[in-house]
């Protein structure tokens, strides 16, 4: 986890996701890739002589974005991180996949303030495109943590061959933080295996790539959603971790579905892994 990504509008959430970007930063000393984007239209920017009167308001509308990142890395919490400022010139959200290919990312951090912030960030017409083409994990932060600690991770999936990678790249992260990991499959009434089922295809799941610090859930609910954020809840997890599918939106168990459901209830920190 050498270079992170940090999509900033310069909002609270926005700052709630730079602070924990810089513990893991500090962590694994690793560099900030702090990216605005301007709500301009810079295409018409470029015919100068044609549209004059543009230049000016483009010109003031950068000024005040070069300010706000000089205050932002002024922030006491940035103290010793390597932190590079990228400005990109409209917001649509594909240049934050197009950022992370360009400086080689090993990680997005996100804000979100709940499901209005979460739909505005990722679920718009521009912005699912983060999460649901990210090749790379996307971590979504809701509230301030003064010290982003992982000890409890759930790892929520339907334990199917074509989500192993994304195991592996959950048991890495778990390795980073020292965090066991709840390997957690939800029963709903339209999607039912017994217990011993269950735990035998998860044991296949996780066998070629050995990890101890785990425990093995089977839990029954409604939906998906609402088992990942029942059980997350009970056991108080720091983290929960999901995969994603690019023809299907976020959770790839969710049987084809774009579920907002998780993100946008949960109060805790949510990392997605790309199949």
């Amino acid at each position: 986890m050498k270079k992170i990504l940090v999509p900033t509008d310069f909002s609270k959430e926005a700052e709630n996701a730079l602070k924990v970007a810089a513990q893991l930063a500090k962590r694994h000393n690793s560099e900030i890739y702090l990216l605005h984007m301007l709500e301009i239209p810079f295409q018409e920017v470029d015919a100068m002589n044609a549209h004059s009167g543009a230049l000016p308001e483009a010109m003031f509308f950068m000024k005040l974005a070069h300010q706000r990142f000089e205050n932002v890395m002024a922030s006491d919490y940035l103290d010793g991180i390597t932190v590079h400022e990228t400005v990109k010139a409209d917001s649509n959200f594909g240049n934050v996949i197009e950022t992370c290919k360009e400086h080689n990312v090993d990680m997005i951090v996100m804000g979100s303030h709940g499901a209005s912030g979460f739909k505005e960030m990722f679920v718009g017409s521009n912005a699912e495109k983060v999460v649901r083409t990210s090749d790379i994990p996307v971590l979504v932060i809701k509230n301030e943590h003064a010290n982003f600690n992982v000890d409890n991770f759930v790892f929520a999936s339907d334990f199917k061959n074509d989500n192993k990678e994304t195991y592996k790249q959950a048991v890495d992260l778990a390795k980073a933080f020292d965090a066991k990991v709840h390997l957690l499959m939800v029963n709903t009434p339209n999607n039912f295996s017994n217990t011993a089922d269950a735990k035998k295809r998860i044991q296949d799941f996780i066998k070629d790539y050995p990890f101890a610090n785990y425990t093995m859930n089977i839990y029954n609910d409604e939906s998906v959603e609402k088992g990942i954020l029942n059980f997350s809840r009970e056991i108080d997890a720091d983290l929960i971790g999901i995969s994603t599918h690019g023809r299907q939106g976020i959770a790839h168990f969710f049987n084809g579905s774009i579920s907002e459901d998780l993100v946008n209830h949960a109060k805790r920190p949510v990392i997605t892994f790309k199949i």
